[in-house]
């Protein structure tokens, strides 16, 4: 696990990890020490996108998001890296990228719905030369951190998701659309309805299913249930608030469909690690 993540939740009793959303946390993190320091953690869960390059196999593990993770079913730690990121850095719009980046075209290989929530690829010993110097340029990047090395860092991101759908492509196939139109219609109710008072049965009624079977679908396929998408967005909103306006945070808390102050403020912290106001002067 790297220091970009953080514990936000557990579900049922396996900790599900973040990734950190900060302004001083870069939206891609690479980290090379012995998978032993992941290993540390036992099972585990993330709801954001990762790999494991165990470069002197050859072998790529895409870390499907919101699935229970074994890190004991990953090969030797000897070499190998991690790289993971914030999906929300590869979208258009800061405040509503959490459910647009599952369409993202080179983010399919997450996608996967492999057992273990874990693909193991080959990379060709042709292009593993390619591989280590991409990631050698996002650990540059990263380490020196001049101006504009976010865009750097995920420009050469880019490039290195597009080595992995090539990889990806004739494995995954039609799995990475599986399932994607209903979720794309539960995202668009939330995000068009964010701004008021919205439950699972509001959700589950506009959608045409029942709330059970709504959120079974849903946290299958996301690993998070519809309350936790809501909550997901209107914290992305009120992040975009407390970063681009002065505007209280009482009012704030109204913007994004939370009339009380209070719990708005310990539902930002519990989040964030940082109440609204401390978030907003950072």
């Amino acid at each position: 696990m790297t220091q970009a993540a953080r514990l936000v939740r557990h579900r049922g009793g396996v900790p599900v990890y973040g990734y950190r959303s900060d302004v001083d946390t870069p939206p891609v993190s690479v980290f090379r020490e012995g998978r032993d320091d992941v290993r540390e953690r036992g099972r585990h869960i993330h709801d954001f996108p990762a790999l494991w390059y165990a470069r002197p196999a050859g072998l790529v593990y895409v870390v499907a998001p919101g699935e229970v993770i074994d890190p004991a079913q990953v090969g030797p730690a000897d070499g190998g890296v991690a790289v993971s990121f914030d999906p929300a850095a590869l979208g258009g719009d800061g405040r509503s990228p959490w459910p647009a980046w599952r369409a993202h075209p080179l983010l399919f290989p997450f996608l996967h719905g492999r057992s273990g929530g874990l693909l193991c690829l080959e990379v060709p010993a042709e292009r593993r030369p390619a591989w280590d110097t991409t990631i050698g340029s996002i650990e540059a990047e990263l380490a020196m951190r001049q101006e504009g090395y976010r865009q750097a860092a995920l420009a050469h991101l880019t490039l290195l998701l597009i080595e992995l759908a090539r990889l990806a492509a004739d494995v995954v196939g039609d799995l990475r659309r599986s399932g994607e139109p209903l979720l794309a219609d539960v995202f668009a109710v939330i995000d068009r309805r964010h701004a008021e008072p919205l439950s699972l049965r509001d959700v589950a009624h506009e959608i045409g299913m029942t709330p059970g079977h709504l959120t079974t679908v849903v946290r299958r396929r996301t690993g998070r249930t519809v309350q936790e998408w809501i909550i997901e967005r209107r914290m992305a909103e009120a992040r975009k608030l407390l970063t681009d306006t002065d505007l209280p945070v009482s009012e704030v808390a109204r913007r994004v469909g939370i009339a009380d102050p209070g719990y708005f403020s310990r539902l930002f912290r519990r989040t964030h690690g940082a109440s609204p106001r401390n978030w907003r002067r950072r």
